[in-house]
C-alpha cells in the first residue's frame, strides 16, 4: 500500500511522521509543529486552541507518542485530564498534507518535562510562573506586575513549576491525509485497539 505520498502499511506512523514534520520544518514560515488540540469539558461540549508539538515520540514498534507542554491549571488540562483523552490536527498548507490524531492522554512531569522547561528562554520560563493560564486578568499592567514579583523571587534560573508540564498523548488512531488533484485526496489510516495493540491499516475515501 503506497501512493506518491511515500506512505507504506507496514511503516511506523511515528517515522511517518516525524518525517512528515521534517519536510514542514523547511518549507513552512511559522509553527510548523502547531497543532490544533481538541478537548471536551464535563457536560461533553468540545473546546480547541493552537498548541506546540514539541516531540514525537518513535522507539519502534509502534508505541510511540506525541508530547506538548502546557500549564496543568489552564482549560485544557482541566479538561484534558478529566477525560483523558485528547485529539490533534497538523496541517501544513505548503506541503498540502495532514496529520490527524486520537488518543489518550499522561502527564509527562518527569526529567523530560525538566530538561523542556530548562531549555526556553528566561522571559518564558518566568512568565510559566507568572501567567494563572485561562484564569481572569484584570490587566497587562497587572501581568507584568506579577512577571516582576515572580522574577525577583525566581531569580535568574527558576526550576519549573509544580503547575508547568507536559501531556503525552498515546494515539490508538493515526491518519495521514494529502491533497489530490480533483478533491482525489490520499488519506491512510492507522487503528489500534490500544497502546501495544497491533495496527490496522486502510486507505480511505477522499
Amino acid at each position: 500500500m503506497s501512493d506518491r505520498t511515500g506512505i507504506f502499511a507496514g511503516d511506523d506512523p511515528f517515522v511517518i511522521a516525524q518525517a512528515w514534520l521534517t519536510e514542514a520544518e523547511a518549507t513552512e514560515i511559522n509553527d510548523p509543529n502547531a497543532i490544533a488540540l481538541a478537548t471536551v469539558d464535563a457536560t461533553g461540549l468540545p473546546n480547541a486552541r493552537m498548541v506546540l508539538l514539541k516531540e514525537i515520540e518513535a522507539p519502534g514498534g509502534g508505541d510511540g507518542a506525541f508530547v506538548f507542554y502546557t500549564n496543568y491549571e489552564s482549560r485544557k488540562a482541566q479538561e484534558i485530564m478529566g477525560a483523558g483523552k485528547a485529539a490533534f490536527v497538523m496541517h501544513w498548507k505548503s506541503l498540502r498534507r495532514q496529520l490527524r490524531v486520537r488518543g489518550t492522554v499522561t502527564k509527562e512531569e518527569g526529567p523530560q518535562a525538566d530538561a523542556y522547561y530548562a531549555s526556553r528562554s528566561l522571559k518564558s520560563r518566568l512568565g510559566a510562573w507568572a501567567s494563572k493560564q485561562s484564569q481572569p486578568l484584570s490587566s497587562r499592567a497587572a501581568l507584568m506586575a506579577e512577571v516582576a514579583k515572580v522574577t525577583a523571587q525566581q531569580g535568574p534560573n527558576p526550576a519549573r513549576p509544580p503547575f508547568w508540564g507536559g501531556f503525552r498523548i498515546t494515539p490508538v488512531e493515526i491518519e495521514f491525509w494529502a491533497d489530490g488533484a480533483f478533491r482525489l485526496h490520499d488519506r491512510f489510516r492507522w487503528r489500534r485497539e490500544g497502546p501495544g495493540s497491533p495496527w490496522q491499516v486502510d486507505r480511505l475515501n477522499p
